[in-house]
Order: C-alpha cells, then sequence, then structure tokens
C-alpha cells in the first residue's frame, strides 16, 4: 500500500531537482523541485507532531491553492492523521460548523481575511487548539496567545526532526488501507454539510482507476504534461488532478494567483491536461462571445469562417467518438492558422491535450463549442462518496449528451424503480464522519453506494444523468421533467449565469434567471445603455428583451410541456453569504424558492409586478415582452 508521502519521497530520491510545482511569486512563476516539495512535507510533519499532533487528529486547511495547501496536506497524512479541506470563501458560522462537526485541532490559515473569520468563532469551538497562518501581513498585532505562524511551525519542525530522526518512518510502519486520509464535506445543497470520509486505499484506487487504466488522459499523465490548479482543493475532483495526479503521474502544477486571474494564468501556462467544472467552462466560451461581439468587421467574418469550418469538425468527431478523421484534419488545417490557433492560445488552450468537465451537468452545446475549435473535451461523472470514480467519455468513446461509459472494473447499474444510479467498487468512501444513519441510507447492506442521480443507458453502454432525484419535477398534468437540462441549456447563452427552473405541482414552467453582469454590461454599453448598478441594469426593458429571445431559443429545442412559459430576472446577484449557493457555486434551490417566493407566486398568478416575461404563446407569436420593474426581491 504506497501512501502519497511515499510517492513523494520516490520523486525526490528519483529524481531531485525534477521541477514538481510551479507557483507565482511577485509576477514570476517560482520553481519547485520535488527535494523542496518532500523537504517541507517532512518539516512540516514534524512542526505538527511537536504540536502534538497525533494518528487519527483532524487538522484543517482554510486557504486558496498554494504549494503551502499540499504541504500541509501530505504532512498531515505523514502523521497519520486526517486532512479537513475547507472552501476559502465559507462565512464564519460555516468555519464554525466545520471545525465543531470535524473536531479540528489545529488550522491551517492563509492570511488576515481567513484569520478573522477563525478568531470570530473561535470561542465556539472548544477542540481548536491552535491556528498556523501562512501570510503575516497585518497579524503582527495580533495578541491572540494560540497564533503561531508557518515559519515558526518550520522552525520546530526542524528542531523536532533533529531530537526525532526516525519519528516519521516509524509512524509510516503503522499506516493501514482502512486510515482515513480525509474528510472532504459535501456541498450542503439540502441541509448542512457532511464529512465524507475517504480512506488511504480509496484514494489509491482512485488514482489507478482514473489517471491510469481508464484512457481518460491518453497517454496518461506524465512528468512532461503541465496543469493549473484554481478550484478549491477541498473538492474531491480538483484533489485528484492537483494532488494525487501530481503524486502519482509527476505532471508540473501551476496554481493560479486567485480565481480571477484563471483567464490570464491560463493564456500564461498553457496547460496540457486541464480539468474544470462547467461554470468555467461555459465564462470561456462567454468570453469568446463577449469578444466577437466587440470585435472589428475583419475578426467577425474570420470568426465566422471559422465557426463554419468548426462546426463541421465537430459534427464529424462526435459521430467518431471524439477522433479525428481525415476529414477533420484538413478542415482545421484550414480553420487554425485562419482563426482557430489565435483563439486557442487566447483562451490558454493551445497544448490541451486533454479537457475534461465535471462535478455537475454541462450544456452539450458547450462540449460542442470546444471540440469545435480543436479542444479533445470529454465529460466525467463521479462524486465525493465514491471518490469520483463511476464513468467517463474516453478517447475515441465518446458520445456527446452522456457521461460515458463506466471505468472498467466497476459495478454500475441503475435502480430498477427510480432509475437511480447505484456504484459499487473499492473507491466506496467509508461513510459519514460520526453520521451512521445518513451512511445507512447512502450505502446500503449489500454495498451499493446510493448517488441520488437518476440516470438512464444510451445505446446500452452509455450513462445519461438525467437529473437529481430530489430535483425531479413532476407538473400538474403529471409529467417528469429534468430541470437541469433547460437550466443548462439557458446557460449557454452569454447573457445567462444563473437559471433555476420551477414548476413541480405547477401547471407550466417557469423560470427565475440571474444575468451575467459582465457579458450583458458590455453589451449595453455598445448599445449605449446607461446603468448605475447590478439591480438598475437587471430591469432595463432592453435587457429583458435580450434575456426573453434568450428563453424563446431555449423553448425550440424542448418539447412544449418542457417549455418556459414566464421568467422573472433576479436583481441581485446569488451569494454563498446569503445563503442562495454552495460553496461549490450550487444552488440551494429550497433556500431560493424561500428568498424568492414573491417572484414565483408573481409568475403563477396575474400580476407583473416584477421584471421578467410573459412566453405562454407559442415562439412564433409570443408578444413582446410587458415587464414592470416594481418590487424588491
Amino acid at each position: 500500500m504506497t501512501t502519497l508521502p511515499e510517492r513523494i519521497a520516490t520523486w525526490a530520491t528519483e529524481h531531485p531537482h525534477q521541477v514538481a510545482l510551479r507557483e507565482k511569486n511577485l509576477g514570476v512563476w517560482r520553481n519547485i523541485t520535488w527535494t523542496e516539495y518532500h523537504h517541507s512535507v517532512q518539516a512540516l510533519a514534524h512542526g505538527l507532531a511537536a504540536l502534538n499532533v497525533t494518528a487519527t487528529d483532524r487538522v484543517g486547511i482554510l486557504s486558496e491553492n498554494r504549494s503551502e495547501w499540499l504541504y500541509c496536506d501530505l504532512a498531515t497524512l505523514s502523521l497519520r492523521a486526517i486532512t479537513v479541506g475547507f472552501y476559502p470563501t465559507n462565512p464564519a458560522a460555516e468555519i464554525q460548523y466545520q471545525l465543531n462537526d470535524a473536531g479540528i485541532r489545529v488550522l491551517f490559515a492563509e492570511d488576515q481575511e481567513q484569520v478573522d473569520k477563525v478568531l470570530e468563532v473561535w470561542e465556539n469551538c472548544p477542540t481548536l487548539e491552535r491556528v498556523v497562518y501562512f501570510e503575516k501581513r497585518g497579524l503582527a498585532t495580533y495578541s491572540e496567545p494560540r497564533l503561531i505562524s508557518y515559519d515558526a511551525l518550520l522552525d520546530a519542525g526542524e528542531q523536532h526532526a533533529n531530537e526525532n530522526p526516525v519519528f516519521l518512518d516509524d509512524v509510516a510502519k503503522h499506516v493501514t488501507p482502512d486510515d482515513i486520509a480525509t474528510l472532504i464535506y459535501t456541498s450542503g445543497t439540502t441541509g448542512p454539510p457532511k464529512g465524507a470520509m475517504l480512506t488511504v486505499a480509496n484514494i489509491n484506487y482512485a488514482i489507478d482507476a482514473l489517471l491510469r487504466d481508464t484512457g481518460l488522459v491518453n497517454p496518461p499523465p506524465s512528468p512532461r504534461d503541465v496543469s493549473l490548479s484554481f478550484l478549491p482543493l477541498c473538492h474531491v475532483a480538483e484533489r485528484m488532478f492537483t494532488v494525487w495526479n501530481n503524486a502519482a503521474n509527476g505532471l508540473v502544477v501551476h496554481f493560479a494567483e486567485s480565481i480571477d486571474t484563471v483567464a490570464a494564468d491560463l493564456a500564461e501556462v498553457q496547460p496540457t491536461v486541464l480539468f474544470a467544472v462547467p461554470r468555467i467552462w461555459e465564462k470561456l466560451q462567454s468570453a469568446v462571445a463577449i469578444r466577437m461581439m466587440a470585435a472589428s468587421p475583419v475578426k467577425k467574418f474570420a470568426y465566422r469562417c471559422g465557426t463554419i469550418l468548426g462546426d463541421g469538425i465537430a459534427d464529424i468527431r462526435i459521430k467518431h467518438g471524439g477522433n479525428h478523421t481525415v476529414t477533420t484534419r484538413t478542415l482545421y488545417a484550414i480553420g487554425y492558422p485562419l482563426v482557430l490557433r489565435a483563439l486557442r492560445d487566447k483562451l490558454g488552450l493551445r497544448r490541451v491535450r486533454t479537457a475534461i468537465s465535471g462535478a455537475a451537468p454541462i450544456s452539450p452545446e458547450v462540449l460542442r463549442f470546444f471540440l469545435a475549435i480543436g479542444v479533445p473535451m470529454f465529460e466525467a461523472y463521479g462524486m465525493t462518496e465514491n471518490c469520483a470514480v463511476a464513468s467517463a467519455n474516453r478517447q475515441g468513446r465518446m458520445k456527446l449528451g452522456t457521461v460515458g461509459e463506466p471505468i472498467p472494473g466497476i459495478e454500475l447499474i441503475l435502480d430498477d424503480q427510480t432509475g437511480e444510479i447505484l456504484t459499487r467498487h473499492p473507491g466506496t468512501f467509508a461513510g459519514y464522519w460520526n453520521k451512521p444513519e445518513a451512511t445507512a441510507k447512502t450505502i446500503d447492506a449489500d454495498g451499493w453506494l446510493h448517488t441520488g442521480d437518476v440516470g438512464e443507458w444510451v445505446d446500452g453502454t452509455y450513462l445519461r444523468i438525467i437529473d437529481r432525484l430530489k430535483d425531479i419535477i413532476i407538473t400538474a398534468g403529471g409529467k417528469n421533467i429534468s430541470p437541469s437540462e433547460i437550466e443548462n441549456q439557458l446557460k449557454t447563452s452569454p447573457f445567462i449565469k444563473e437559471a433555476v427552473i420551477i414548476g413541480d405541482r405547477r401547471a407550466y414552467l417557469t423560470a427565475l434567471i440571474g444575468i451575467d453582469f459582465d457579458s450583458v454590461s458590455d453589451w449595453a454599453s455598445r448599445h449605449n445603455i446607461t446603468y448605475s448598478t447590478y439591480r438598475d441594469l437587471s430591469v432595463k426593458p432592453e435587457v429583458l428583451e435580450l434575456i426573453r429571445h434568450a428563453v424563446i431559443e431555449t423553448n425550440t429545442k424542448f418539447a412544449r410541456v418542457e417549455n418556459v412559459r414566464k421568467f422573472r430576472v433576479l436583481t441581485k446577484e446569488l451569494d454563498h453569504d446569503d445563503g442562495e449557493l454552495t460553496a461549490t457555486q450550487k444552488v440551494r434551490r429550497s433556500a431560493l424558492t424561500q428568498r424568492f417566493e414573491n417572484l414565483i407566486d408573481d409568475m403563477y398568478g396575474d400580476g407583473t409586478q416584477f421584471a421578467g416575461g410573459d412566453l405562454s404563446r407559442t415562439h412564433a407569436d409570443a408578444p413582446k415582452t410587458d415587464a414592470t420593474t416594481g418590487g424588491n426581491p
């Protein structure tokens, strides 16, 4: 049984001067070798040991992605302790809940902002003994004696190592496959987040199943590959593609400066292997649409020509499982110098040999766009509870609109009654931390993991996700409807950032829509529409008309019973702090329907009190939006 710290030690022994990680320092990328990586992990592990951290203790990490996140993670594992990641966007109340639920003893916090959140709730967290901060700026005057700097902990670690040179070797001898390596907290769309326990064996299985055996990345990642880490490392998918992939295969991980600089960082790094959630892929596609709106006539013409070629490429590749053919290579050779090279370069996708979307449903139209510009794009499916191992589209075996075929060697079936997806394999988690009842509801007596997702088979072997079991809408007429398909199609418009379909036990479907402020503000500026705030922009009649056309376009792609009859535009951006989004930016539907109950009532009544539109007629004779802007949701 090979642990992650042992994998790092092997790289440091066999390739001591090879680059393992890169991060920005004053605008310049700094190389971190395997030797530096391994030494930092060892020193930090000794430092934690000096704080009396032992096996099964929980150590938290509250930080953006950076090299220290990985050092802290592996140092914790080196002591057989348990890593618990926190979303850096979590407000103080959620941090308190997780600190107490996991029973954190030591917490690593990135900077003053994160430390302040902890100080706000520390007196309500009885197990928390120490907070170790990475960044010193702003903390020099803090008098809290339980705060300690990262550098001071490293110094303590060096002293502990000198006094106990074989300490970590002795700990490593007692590692078992069933050791809990990490608690990964669920997003909490339906209630308080739960800590999913992943073991050493779970992680090893996931590495072999996803990063080596499936051909998801073909050929498998190697030290010649580079990636960009920007999604929260406390999420199972980012942990897989950053920490585990790096330790197992040696690809060079670059840390984005922040989530706000991802576009610029992608253009600089030009990764060869890239994982992102649908929201990122949608934003990249939207950025292209915005850029083309403001482009010169010559560039617009070149883009239209490239689009025509790209559509032809996408159509053929889709029919051939994602593979190129002689025809697509010829078309690509024509389109690449014309527009595709510059486009892929600016998006940071020029060198990508495998792009993967996961963690949430994505519209096939978005996948098709990236295939059209020559990016080999594949959708995969998994969840925290099965260590992200379920199904994937793979090289030469892609089917658009599905999440691919089950990973080789696993068991995946659909429940005969509900269509719920069930999986069973060695990556199934050990259960929810301190929640045996929730565990029993998720893993049945026969070892099947109940995912909560409804699926169906396509062509016998490909899995299509219909929706979350709890989110399926049953209309007043008894029709079962998947809201996520409609929502994802709506979000292919560059002007729509959020879309939530309403209609359970109702006579027709409606939608709550949040505009994409960047795209709509750019459009408004080019059309000489003045505005002052997000709210002001969202209720402009011209903007409502813009959204109305996007809804009508979406309706043409669905059966009439699945058409959105009315919509209302939200006059505020959905926010994690307001409880409307999870830390992973998933919509909390129940919270949303309660908060915007007045908008929903307005759509199912006769009023037009709020900004929106009525699309209850057919597409051809749909009237112009008759919207008013009164009320404040």
